[in-house]
């Protein structure tokens, strides 16, 4: 009750200095004082720019990788602080998968933004990473987006080739630092085998693996691209051990179907799922939080998962027809997943096990086939279409996160309280 009232005391303030702005300027450090006495301490790396007037940007001419996802508490947008300010010359906007409004599905085209003018170009259509003509005019290449903390989501596939694209033009690249929104303290494999990389797997990461874009951004650096001129604009008072909520940083939906950070949680382990022959909710009000197949029997399912020990979840058995994407317009049977305690909840081991039981259950059923997809990892999935034992795989997992841990904490930039 404490922390509503106090949202809601910083979200009274926060109305009132914001229809004051409209009538002439306003000082932030009240808003940011009123932030840090309602318990919501974390200023992003965007804040912590503006509030230095962008004074690395002076005299620059800049290019953003951004999408909606970058813009304030007070919902100022990066684009438009950048390109109203006096001294920084934007003159070009990259955008990842699902477009500059992450509403977007398939191949985006380029275009230009209908507020500024600037040109905006797709990194999701006949281009993946920005050519050496578009950098040809750029000084600093700034990346602002939401990444919400798993290896196959895209945002991070965009990260690194930006960087290859910036170390081969010689242009400096500046990320500006956000939450991890699903907590910087758990890490879980499995690990993505070298050799294995694609735009769903940039590099030798496991699928959840606690890292802020800024701190990925520095292990590119070590083990990529040792050459390229990169600096990370810290957030001020986040730690660890928050998830977004616990921020006082907005959830903006970073992709169509990515709406909660109820579903952000459960990715790293539903999404694994959705290269193979079940529908995982796209095309119903709850995706990543259901799935299921016209084929799968889920009570046998549900029985089989309650063997497990899996802590922090439930099933629930239920029906659902989803209206686009897989199996539209069909119906399908499958398992709700519900997280009852997110401080037990582990979405990796519990994806496995779905994955574990689906193969016990319905070997001739479900096609696993294209589950190393976003798996990666040639062991883990020997070991469950082999149906192994669930702890074997599991104890592979461990020993890959083994080698992973070093390496990650030579980049990390905040403590866990």
């Amino acid at each position: 009750m404490k922390h509503r009232l106090n949202c809601l005391a910083f979200a009274t303030v926060l109305c009132a200095a914001v229809a004051t702005q409209a009538a002439e300027p306003v000082s932030l450090a009240p808003i940011l004082m009123t932030r840090r006495a309602a318990g919501l301490p974390v200023r992003s790396g965007l804040e912590v720019l503006r509030d230095r007037d962008f004074r690395p940007l002076h005299g620059k001419r800049v290019a953003v990788i951004t999408n909606r996802t970058a813009i304030t508490p007070e919902g100022q947008h990066l684009v438009d602080l950048l390109h109203q300010h006096p001294e920084v010359d934007l003159v070009a906007i990259f955008t990842p998968e699902h477009g500059f409004r992450a509403v977007a599905e398939g191949a985006v085209a380029d275009s230009r933004d209908e507020r500024t003018g600037v040109p905006i170009y797709s990194l999701y259509g006949k281009r993946r990473k920005p050519t050496h003509e578009q950098l040809r005019n750029v000084d600093v290449l700034v990346f602002d987006i939401q990444d919400i903390g798993c290896r196959f989501y895209t945002y991070i596939s965009t990260l690194g080739l930006c960087m290859e694209a910036a170390q081969e033009a010689g242009v400096q690249f500046l990320v500006l630092d956000r939450p991890n929104p699903i907590g910087g303290t758990a890490v879980a494999g499995p690990v993505l085998d070298h050799g294995m990389e694609s735009f769903v797997g940039f590099h030798t990461l496991p699928v959840r693996h606690g890292m802020t874009v800024g701190e990925i951004a520095r292990l590119y650096r070590r083990e990529r691209f040792p050459n390229v001129r990169l600096a990370v604009v810290r957030m001020e008072g986040w730690r660890r051990t928050m998830y977004l909520d616990g921020t006082g940083q907005p959830w903006v939906n970073p992709s169509p179907n990515m709406r909660s950070l109820r579903q952000a949680l459960l990715y790293p382990g539903i999404g694994l799922l959705e290269t193979t022959n079940l529908s995982v909710g796209r095309g119903t009000d709850t995706p990543f939080e259901r799935f299921g197949a016209p084929w799968l029997d889920h009570f046998a399912l549900w029985r089989a998962l309650q063997r497990y020990g899996l802590r922090g979840v439930v099933f629930v058995p239920v029906s659902f027809r989803p209206s686009a994407s897989k199996f539209a317009g069909e119906l399908c049977y499958g398992l709700e997943v519900i997280v009852t305690d997110r401080t037990e909840f582990e979405p990796v081991r519990t994806g496995l096990a779905i994955a574990h039981a689906l193969r016990l259950t319905h070997p001739e059923k479900w096609d696993h086939r294209r589950y190393i997809r976003l798996l990666a990892d040639t062991r883990v999935y020997r070991l469950i279409e082999e149906a192994a034992p669930f702890e074997q795989i599991m104890a592979h997992c461990q020993q890959e996160l083994r080698a992973f841990l070093p390496r990650r904490a030579s980049v990390l930039l905040y403590d866990e309280d």
